[in-house]
């Protein structure tokens, strides 16, 4: 037989809402904040390629070299383009001439064992007309997130190297 305080127990309403809140509030939040970071990381992924983009552009039709543009002066030009989504000093670029599109190999621009050292050394060589050039600019986005295995960072300092690559031959411009 039942107790009478248990059957009032049973049937107490009063509590059952925050109690459920409580219990689907922090997974709601989690969820929530994976979706925003996990958006905001392409977003700035998107951003960058698209800067690389217009401003290789500026080398390929012969327009960077022919105003003598410098090293500075292509990182301003991405930069222009990036919102404000990025510290523009800690923009790793490289413009360099290669010999054909096979030796186009890409390597990794930080060191697998120690994250916090770059194996890319900033250059700035735009090449002449026709010569085949290769654009690479990286940068290491800082992760907020890491919880319940949900977690973007690429690298154990909790951030996520960006990048965007160009190989494209120079237009002949005189």
């Amino acid at each position: 037989m039942a107790r009478p305080w248990a059957r009032w127990f049973v049937r107490d309403q009063r509590g059952a809402t925050l109690i459920e809140f409580g219990i689907l509030a922090p997974v709601f939040f989690v969820l929530i904040g994976a979706t925003l970071e996990t958006g905001i990381v392409f977003l700035a992924n998107e951003v960058l390629d698209s800067a690389v983009q217009d401003s290789t552009r500026k080398i390929l039709t012969g327009e960077a070299q022919n105003q003598s543009l410098s090293a500075e002066g292509f990182r301003a030009l991405i930069c222009q383009d990036l919102y404000g989504l990025f510290d523009c000093n800690q923009l790793r670029i490289k413009v360099d001439v290669i010999s054909d599109f096979k030796s186009a190999a890409i390597e990794p621009p930080i060191d697998p064992n120690d994250p916090t050292q770059w194996k890319i050394q900033s250059t700035y060589n735009p090449g002449q007309a026709s010569e085949i050039v290769r654009v690479q600019a990286y940068y290491k986005w800082p992760t907020i997130m890491n919880f319940a295995g949900f977690n973007l960072a690429t690298y154990s300092d909790g951030t996520r190297l960006l990048g965007a690559v160009r190989v494209f031959k120079n237009e002949p411009f005189q």
